[in-house]
């Protein structure tokens, strides 16, 4: 196989943003190969998998040696993201993957997983701090929902490639706000791995992975990483993330919902920047009034 140029570029930029803004690779990286480059949506999504496996693999070691990762959580969300990963890639070895109706499935949810993500990003802050002030729930019950949490990513990230990143973050915000941000993220990298793994090796068996692909893929995201991860003090990190979190708006009402015209997804991305813009403005308000 021949070395698409494109496919280079691509991981550059989505590892340059995802190490810049810690957005995940699956928001970014399925969009654009069924977007730009129209890879069948099956493939799009098992090939993804198993990029996002090998690129948050070093992350594990990372958080590991800073103490990053709760394994308790990690192995409560696994006990219900690994067995309903499987049993989705049995459920879809039964359908024809190159049928018009999963690919439209496939759209679908991963347009419903984008718009999720995207307001999961915008609103992270608003949410988080609302659960802080309510935030006396049962350790048993937030195991329970924990649980839940990782059947449902388990669902979402192997039918669609998206949601292990900005998705389990924000949920473990909400479930434990008294961890600190870093070990948040350090436990949701720490899940993603198995999780996009076991979901990879299962597409693998459906023949859903090109493998050609993930390496070129790879090529860029590799160095796009680690030189976003060194960027991070010199670029607007909150405006890029901004910028990127409304993209996704717009590209998932595109999937899930592409009967919409165009006045009406551009109507939709306005309303959530407007939403965006007046709480950013309250908030600034409630600052100064303090000062």
């Amino acid at each position: 196989m021949s070395i698409e140029p494109g496919y280079i570029i691509a991981g550059f930029v989505v590892g340059w943003l995802v190490g810049l803004t810690g957005v995940g690779g699956g928001s970014l990286m399925t969009p654009i190969l069924l977007l730009f480059f129209n890879v069948k949506a099956a493939v799009a999504v098992g090939t993804d998998l198993l990029y996002a496996s090998i690129t948050k693999t070093a992350g594990i070691f990372a958080h590991g040696k800073l103490g990053n990762i709760d394994w308790r959580i990690v192995g409560t969300m696994a006990a219900g993201s690994v067995p309903v990963s499987f049993i989705t890639t049995l459920y879809l070895s039964e359908l024809d993957l190159g049928s018009g109706d999963l690919v439209d499935q496939i759209k679908f949810w991963l347009g419903i997983a984008l718009l999720i993500t995207s307001l999961s990003v915008l609103f992270r802050h608003e949410l988080v701090t609302s659960m802080h002030r309510e935030s006396g729930l049962n350790p048993k019950v937030i195991a329970a929902l924990t649980l839940v949490l990782g059947m449902i990513l388990g669902f979402v990230v192997t039918l669609t490639s998206v949601g292990a990143g900005a998705l389990g973050v924000t949920a473990l915000l909400l479930l434990y706000p008294k961890i600190h941000i870093n070990r948040i993220v350090g436990t949701d990298v720490a899940h993603a791995v198995p999780l996009t793994l076991v979901a990879g090796l299962g597409h693998a068996s459906l023949g859903t992975v090109d493998y050609g692909l993930l390496g070129t893929l790879l090529i860029g995201s590799i160095p796009g990483i680690w030189i976003g991860s060194h960027m991070t003090g010199v670029v607007g990190e909150h405006w890029v993330r901004n910028v990127l979190a409304l993209i996704l708006v717009y590209v998932g009402q595109k999937l899930a919902f592409p009967e919409l015209n165009q006045i009406l997804g551009v109507g939709l991305l306005l309303v959530v920047v407007a939403a965006k813009l007046v709480i950013d403005a309250r908030k600034l308000n409630v600052v100064t009034a303090e000062d």
